[in-house]
């Protein structure tokens, strides 16, 4: 017991077993993903910036867009600097603060993700069900009033559950991944961690189960009109939807694939499987996002072409 508690108080850095020497190789790999970093900023910079300079934008479905690309700024800020630094390093270890910075940055993208996806799904939903009542429901008020609970409830979420975690008295310092997740700190826990698991099984059930329910519910309404409604409503669907959808479903898969590589034992899969499968949802939905939006909705398309082409 003694030794156990003199370990828990000497943890002030954790290390990543998942790496492995790569030799030379390790400054290629740099360079890809710092481009892939730098365009997925650029890609995302470039859409806030053509929503927020054109009135003709400042609509709930292109607000609650600008909402979605800060988010995967936050994200990939959040996983691929520290990437970069690891790749380059001989020792991968990170500090016990700069941990939990990661894991608040790249929780809060997850969280705000989802909720961000449930309050388009929303918008899509009255647009398509009620486009006569549309412009009442979804006045400038609650839009802003949705993007701040977008963001405020899963700030408080983190928050809280860092706190558990951050609080935990630890007997280990390996985390067997390329980045930090609080799911493998609260395994290095000397005691009992069902207050942690608690929280998160609450949180998950209640919050986020609620959000797909009503994702569920909105998109079979909006199945619903499809079918029995005109042939314009069925293209409307169809052009403003399928990217929504597109992006639920990458998002949603990407998530799955995280929950795997975190709660199963994957060392019997290849190490380049269980990597790609760890960084899918961090790294290809905010590249996933922009493209997809970008090229299907129309008006995003013709302001990006103009900027781009200097015809503005």
């Amino acid at each position: 017991m003694m030794m156990m508690m003199i370990n828990s108080t000497q943890v002030s850095y954790f290390t990543f077993s998942a790496y492995f020497d790569l030799g030379l190789f390790k400054y290629l790999l740099f360079m890809i993903i710092m481009c892939f970093y730098v365009v997925i900023v650029c890609t995302n910079l470039l859409l806030i910036v053509v929503i927020c300079m054109n009135r003709s934008l400042h609509e709930p479905m292109y607000l609650f867009l600008c909402s979605l690309f800060v988010n995967e700024l936050v994200g990939s800020t959040g996983l691929f600097p520290f990437l970069l630094v690891q790749i380059l390093s001989d020792i991968h270890i990170i500090s016990f603060s700069s941990c939990f910075l990661q894991i608040f940055l790249l929780y809060i993208y997850a969280n705000v993700q989802f909720y961000n996806l449930a309050v388009m799904s929303y918008d899509r939903y009255l647009a398509i069900c009620y486009p006569l009542q549309y412009n009442t429901r979804m006045a400038f008020n609650k839009v802003t009033m949705l993007i701040a609970l977008t963001w405020l409830i899963p700030l408080l979420n983190i928050v809280v559950m860092i706190s558990l975690s951050a609080s935990l008295q630890l007997c280990g310092n390996i985390i067997d991944k390329l980045f930090c997740n609080n799911y493998s700190v609260v395994k290095l826990a000397c005691y009992d961690t069902t207050v942690n698991n608690i929280y998160g099984l609450m949180y998950t059930f209640i919050v986020l189960f609620g959000l797909a329910i009503l994702i569920l519910y909105t998109y079979m309404r909006i199945l619903r009109v499809c079918f029995s409604g005109s042939k314009q409503t069925r293209q409307k669907a169809v052009s403003t939807c399928t990217p929504h959808l597109a992006s639920l479903l990458n998002f949603s898969f990407g998530v799955f694939f995280e929950i795997v590589q975190s709660r199963f034992d994957m060392n019997r899969a290849p190490i380049a499987l269980r990597i790609f499968l760890s960084l899918y949802f961090i790294t290809c939905q905010p590249l996933f996002n922009p493209l997809m939006y970008g090229l299907n909705l129309t008006k995003i398309c013709i302001i990006c072409k103009s900027l781009v082409f200097g015809k503005m």
